[in-house]
């Protein structure tokens, strides 16, 4: 029998961290590698109605204290949710909103960090069309939302001791006779109305009713991702998560998060210049794209999103350009990249520690 020295104490202890932070290393992995080959799936496999499945299947085996809901087009009708619903409508694929419920805080009273994610999972850009060369990439514009779940489903599986809610509008893009049309005006579930002069700048109008949305659940803060504009990549490329927000508390923790896990983030403007743009429509609140087409068109972006927020604390995080890997982070082969489901998983893991968002 071994004897138990004040040594073999500290060896076991400093082993059993050593072992806890490994297991925590390989459930961080296992999330992005998620994130990575739902991204990477053919289109005609991983449509809205599939995708919401495999959460369903993995999330029920964690027990009673994870929920999920798989809201139909029906009940997305009677939220009134018309923004995503003009999107949704140029495919026969229905759109599907997928809401999952973790409820890991000794409390489960109290506020949960809501987290919404893009779910587009083809996006052709509508009648407003891409170009045909590299297209078939759009297959991962619902990285907002696999990031977002499986950083959920991780949180859940490592038991973070955090209220959490996910929220993901999922539909395809598609140019169909009963597609969006420049020009067309819709309503979102706020009331605002939108001008929707391009149809391939659809994922705000997505992300628009869900932050909506969000807003049911006395958030203790709301935040959300998206591969939302070509123009994130042009600025940042793969560099990091360009991130926009209106509370320097979470862009703190999402900063620091970022330097534990490598996968970095950097703080983008949202300044009233930006907003104006959106706001200069001729025939409903707001515009889907700037004044100024393309000139700061991340920045845009972000401000048409803020005017559907309402909280002291939110974030939106583009993350188009970090969308796939050419050769420039060595630990992952070319492809889908996943990212940044590990900065979001060490991002709850601190604001799980952190009871004083002020």
């Amino acid at each position: 029998m071994l004897k138990m020295t004040s040594r073999n104490v500290t060896a076991f202890f400093y082993f059993s961290q050593e072992g806890e932070a490994w297991q925590k290393g390989v459930s961080y992995a296992e999330g992005q590698n998620l994130a990575r080959y739902l991204m990477e799936a053919p289109a005609n496999y991983m449509t809205p109605t599939r995708f919401a499945q495999i959460f369903e299947e993995k999330l029920e085996k964690l027990g009673g204290n994870v929920k999920v809901f798989t809201r139909s087009k029906q009940w997305i009708e009677e939220q009134q949710m018309g923004a995503f619903l003009s999107v949704a409508k140029g495919s026969d694929e229905p759109p599907v909103l997928l809401e999952i419920h973790y409820t890991g805080s000794p409390d489960p009273k109290d506020p949960p960090l809501v987290f919404v994610g893009k779910g587009v999972t083809f996006d052709s850009g509508g009648i407003s069309i891409k170009p045909s060369s590299g297209m078939d990439a759009m297959r991962a514009d619902m990285g907002g939302a696999a990031t977002v779940s499986s950083a959920i489903l991780t949180a859940a599986t490592l038991k973070l001791p955090i209220n959490l809610i996910g929220l993901a509008p999922l539909c395809e893009n598609m140019p169909s006779g009963g597609a969006n049309k420049p020009g067309d005006v819709v309503k979102a579930k706020n009331g605002k109305t939108i001008q929707v002069d391009n149809t391939d700048a659809e994922g705000r109008l997505l992300l628009a009713d869900a932050l909506c949305y969000a807003h049911n659940f006395n958030a203790r803060a709301i935040v959300n991702a998206a591969t939302l504009t070509g123009a994130m990549d042009v600025a940042l490329g793969s560099a990091a998560t360009g991130v926009f927000t209106n509370s320097s508390w979470l862009w703190t923790h999402l900063q620091e998060a970022s330097a534990v896990t490598g996968d970095r983030v950097w703080r983008m403007p949202l300044f009233e210049h930006y907003s104006k743009q959106v706001t200069d429509s001729a025939l409903a609140d707001l515009n889907n794209v700037g004044k100024y087409s393309r000139s700061g068109g991340a920045c845009t972006a972000a401000a048409f999103l803020k005017e559907f927020v309402t909280v002291p604390h939110w974030a939106h995080l583009d993350i188009a350009g970090v969308m796939s890997n050419k050769d420039e982070v060595p630990y992952l082969r070319k492809g889908m990249a996943g990212r940044p489901t590990r900065t979001l998983i060490e991002f709850v893991d601190r604001l799980s520690k952190d009871r004083n968002p002020t």
